[in-house]
């Protein structure tokens, strides 16, 4: 997750609006997670081993960032804590200080979903869902009723592009070329490590030019099956390592190529 750890005590919000009734937004919401949850480089806390996003339909039941399909097991995220199919559903995060509650209010003849964090302490990510939702929520529910109810493939070639200003960049992609933001735009980018855009099924990643190396504006980034060994061969071969692997959801390393051009090689996901 992009988010930044934080220590007051809160609360934030969101809504959306989908044309079904509440009983089937609930159910798209929690059996379909693994669907409107974005597969991305970002959108887990460990996007090199995350299938999917699961909810296990009962109180007390799990939210999980699942890494093994089988077992159906993975990253405890948090613990359901009110269950009332097509009423409410809430949980209390296991990662950090946040309680997060989801209501499902009739509105004429479809369903008001709203979103609460409350933050007690401290967040690591758990009121992305705050943010997430309406845009990823809304998408899915336009879309699931002519497509297989599957996670998204991501390609594994994505573009990084660098802006004195990546706000206002990401206002003029989306306002200007249509690009669709794979989240709600920031208000300012301090507290974010990216702005990510999906064109197709691959990654368009906005990040901040300030304290790049001077005419760096964009680097391709290649996902590939073992970083490790990729890694090791580029050393091995004489490329210039620019950033040493790092891992915040992506893990990833940049080098440089004959003519100075910079690329970032990240390690796939489990679906790509």
């Amino acid at each position: 997750m992009s988010e930044q750890p934080m220590t007051e005590t809160n609360s934030i919000s969101s809504t959306v609006d989908v044309a079904v009734d509440p009983a089937t937004a609930f159910k798209v919401f929690v059996e379909e997670v693994h669907c409107w949850w974005l597969q991305g480089p970002i959108n887990f806390h460990d996007s090199t081993r995350a299938y999917e996003i699961r909810i296990e339909p009962r109180l007390g039941g799990r939210v999980l960032e699942v890494y093994d399909l089988n077992a159906c097991d993975g990253l405890e995220l948090a613990t359901i804590t009110d269950w009332q199919p097509g009423e409410r559903v809430a949980w209390q995060s296991s990662i950090d200080d946040v309680l997060t509650e989801v209501l499902f209010e009739p509105n004429g003849a479809g369903t008001r979903v709203t979103v609460t964090a409350t933050i007690n302490g401290e967040d690591r990510g758990s009121t992305a869902w705050v943010r997430v939702t309406p845009t990823w929520l809304a998408r899915w529910m336009d879309r699931r009723e002519h497509t297989a109810h599957e996670p998204i493939q991501m390609a594994k070639l994505a573009l990084a592009v660098h802006y004195d200003d990546p706000v206002a960049a990401a206002h003029w992609l989306r306002d200007t070329f249509d690009f669709s933001p794979a989240s709600h735009i920031p208000d300012k980018f301090a507290d974010h490590t990216w702005i990510e855009f999906h064109i197709g099924n691959a990654s368009l990643i906005l990040f901040e030019q300030s304290g790049r190396s001077s005419g760096v504006t964009h680097t391709p980034w290649i996902f590939v099956d073992d970083l490790d060994a990729q890694y090791t061969r580029l050393k091995a071969r004489g490329a210039e390592i620019v950033e040493e692997p790092i891992h915040h959801g992506a893990r990833w390393f940049t080098a440089k190529d004959l003519g100075g051009h910079q690329w970032t090689f990240a390690q796939a996901s489990p679906r790509m």
